[in-house]
């Protein structure tokens, strides 16, 4: 009797503890169409300012790109609060579509809370996803034997490209802000980003596409491609440990270094295999299917070894641009691409809260004197590296450097992936965020002024 009374009280505590689980399970289904509601109407949302935005920057004959991305921050927290995540401090009740179900289904806070943390959590894995499928098509669009070709000029100009602004962007953020370690390491490594899309456009525009600069940039942006990868698969699992560990570091860069060139290397044998398995599949999707299998299963690896995923699917589209199905593959990966990678980009624009950058508030200067101090490290650190090519008498030099100074949705990915770790403060992020766009903004006018009229150059043939 004396036991049974002593253990009435637990006994009590375990039955309301599990009697509430069922009611849970059935609260959470019961939960599930509003949030799938949520996540239609939040998709409905990103496609149209996408769309737009995207389409007005085409019209001002701008990298589209740089329209999603302002799209993304007029819906976000910084305007409309059409698109708002609880990652970023904001609550149902700040977010439009959350008042819009709840003016619909008659949703209490709790439910509310719940369906609004559910939704965000789906859109930022579908995000997720985007810039998996987007390094994915980087890599199929990296031409290795492109860099063959230009040969030690190239690997110079973009070593000198990355090895400057994250020393310069690190340690100034470091002993002139005071910012720590490791987002200051962040901020850095998304300064050493170049746009291959953009620069290649501009340079195809002015006849100088094949020229020696124009060859150089090319495979110098294709080189700070992989650079950046591996400098941002080694400053992202930092921020996960949430110090620098000299060893850990070294890891790092070893096993991202094995596991990028590795895959390279036994290219051969994966691309046996897949044009195999391509040839053997009858039905729809024979091609894409294997390929995003592949991707998707490099992506594992990455994240099993404690890398990025974003690495995994960069080297599988390096591995896979070097099929006879290439071109094919690239024509069926777009519109997958279309539909993931917008989302992304409009997030990322989303999450980044501008009225940091406010000069009328005391405390956000210092957000606004980083974004300065931001771009003058990435225009310089991009345009010194021109001179750093020998052996060219009469070379364009400044057309070089200021060919490298695009970060364009490469910048982005950094921005977004800081983000999502935790590891960007909002001033440094937004301030990040501002040195993509107006870097963006400023290469291809200036890449215009600096060839001007000239005749295009020498082939890349003479190049030594």
């Amino acid at each position: 009797m004396l036991f049974a009374i002593a253990i009435a009280p637990l006994l009590n505590e375990l039955s309301s503890r599990f009697s509430s689980l069922p009611l849970l399970a059935t609260t959470e289904a019961a939960n599930a169409p509003i949030v799938l509601t949520g996540v239609l109407l939040t998709l409905v949302v990103i496609y149209i300012a996408s769309k737009l935005g995207g389409e007005l920057s085409k019209r001002l004959d701008l990298p589209p790109v740089l329209g999603e991305l302002i799209a993304g921050v007029v819906v976000g927290v910084s305007a409309l609060h059409l698109l708002m995540f609880p990652a970023g401090g904001a609550q149902a009740s700040d977010s439009v579509i959350m008042t819009i179900l709840q003016r619909i289904d008659h949703l209490n806070p709790d439910a509310l809370s719940s369906i609004f943390q559910s939704q965000s959590e789906a859109i930022s894995i579908l995000a997720e996803l985007g810039v998996i499928i987007l390094l994915f098509e980087i890599g199929l669009e990296s031409d290795l034997r492109q860099l063959k070709e230009v040969g030690y000029q190239a690997t110079v100009v973009a070593l000198v490209g990355v090895a400057a602004p994250f020393a310069a962007g690190t340690g100034g953020l470091m002993w002139l802000f005071h910012v720590p370690a490791i987002p200051a390491i962040f901020a850095g490594a998304a300064l050493t980003a170049t746009s291959i899309g953009i620069t290649s456009k501009v340079l195809s525009e002015l006849g100088q596409l094949k020229s020696k600069e124009g060859q150089i940039i090319v495979g110098a942006a294709v080189i700070d491609d992989v650079l950046g990868i591996l400098v941002l698969a080694v400053v992202a699992s930092l921020a996960k440990t949430g110090a620098i560990d000299i060893a850990n570091v070294i890891y790092l860069i070893i096993s991202a270094t094995v596991f990028l060139i590795g895959s390279i290397l036994l290219g051969s044998f994966f691309n046996k295999s897949f044009v195999a398995i391509v040839q053997t599949l009858q039905t729809r999707g024979n091609i894409v299917i294997p390929a995003l299998t592949f991707a998707f299963f490099m992506a594992f690896l990455g994240n099993a070894i404690h890398l990025e995923a974003i690495l995994g699917a960069f080297a599988a589209g390096l591995v896979l641009d070097e099929t006879d199905q290439r071109n094919e593959l690239d024509a069926q990966v777009k519109p997958i691409a279309d539909l993931l990678v917008p989302i992304f980009f409009v997030t990322v624009g989303a999450k980044a809260d501008l009225s940091v950058l406010n000069p009328a508030v005391p405390e956000n200067r210092a957000g606004l004197v980083i974004a300065a101090f931001l771009m003058v490290v990435a225009i310089v650190g991009k345009v010194i590296t021109g001179w750093f090519v020998v052996g060219q008498p009469g070379i364009n030099r400044l057309a070089i450097g200021i060919g490298m100074i695009p970060r364009g949705e490469v910048g982005l990915v950094f921005a977004g992936i800081g983000s999502a770790s935790g590891a960007l403060s909002k001033p440094l992020e937004a301030a990040i965020i501002i040195m993509v766009i107006l870097t963006t903004f400023l290469a291809p006018p200036f890449l215009r002024l600096t060839f001007g009229e000239s005749a295009p150059q020498q082939s890349v043939e003479s190049i030594d």
